[in-house]
């Protein structure tokens, strides 16, 4: 039994010992095999990458220069000539042949010789026209249309004449007195022409007279049955009794 007991312990550590040989040698290989990677990827990854460069090939064809056009040549046109004008004939003058002169006989050396002509005296001038009359002035067309249509002063004429609004300020103030109007009746009985002839002292009292002439009418003043122009001067009183 000691003996068996022996045995086994002695076999005991061999084994052992195998079997760390066995780890060692397999951490020994694949820390080799770490090594040996890391040593690949340091060397690839200092090693420079080599740039690739592409070559392109261009290639060129020359083509022949285009025919240039020959110049035209400029032929230049002579203008035609002128066409000569006809000749204009024109008439030869005639002139008239020279009279001859009559020839007069010599006087005779014992004829007198003839006395020269005396000049004829003027004729004396003859005497001036007397002065024409001047033809009396026309009567002015103007004057006699004024003296025509110059109005008349009358004393009475056919009117209706409006009163006057008496002022209610001028009643308050105690303003009064008697403003004289002219005006002129025309041919149709219109009244024309009105104006203040005399002022009653106060300016609201003359507008009011005025204002009533202008509210006015009248016939036309007739004599022998025809209208004429006429003026007459109404009186227009304001009186506070009134």
């Amino acid at each position: 039994m000691q003996a068996s007991h022996t045995a086994l312990a002695g076999a005991a550590p061999a084994s052992s010992i195998r079997m760390n040989s066995r780890v060692l040698t397999a951490t020994a290989v694949v820390a080799a095999v770490h090594v040996a990677l890391l040593a690949v990827i340091l060397t690839l990854r200092h090693a420079p990458v080599e740039a690739t460069i592409e070559s392109h090939v261009m290639t060129a064809q020359l083509l022949p220069p285009a025919p240039v056009a020959a110049p035209v040549a400029m032929q230049s046109v002579a203008p035609p000539p002128p066409t000569p004008a006809p000749p204009v004939r024109t008439k030869p003058k005639v002139q008239p042949k020279p009279k001859p002169t009559p020839l007069h006989d010599a006087p005779a050396p014992s004829q007198t010789p003839v006395a020269a002509a005396e000049p004829t005296p003027a004729a004396p001038p003859a005497p001036a026209a007397p002065p024409t009359p001047a033809a009396p002035a026309a009567p002015a067309i103007g004057r006699q249309t004024m003296e025509i249509s110059a109005p008349k002063n009358v004393s009475h004429l056919d009117c209706n004449i409006a009163k006057p609004d008496y002022p209610a300020l001028s009643r308050r103030r105690g303003e009064a007195g008697t403003a004289y109007v002219r005006f002129v009746v025309g041919l149709t009985g219109k009244l024309e022409n009105i104006e203040l002839k005399k002022s009653s002292g106060f300016s609201r009292l003359d507008d009011a007279a005025l204002a009533a002439a202008h509210s006015s009418a009248c016939k036309p003043y007739l004599e022998d049955g025809q209208p004429v122009r006429a003026a007459y001067t109404q009186p227009y009183n304001f009186n506070l009794e009134d």
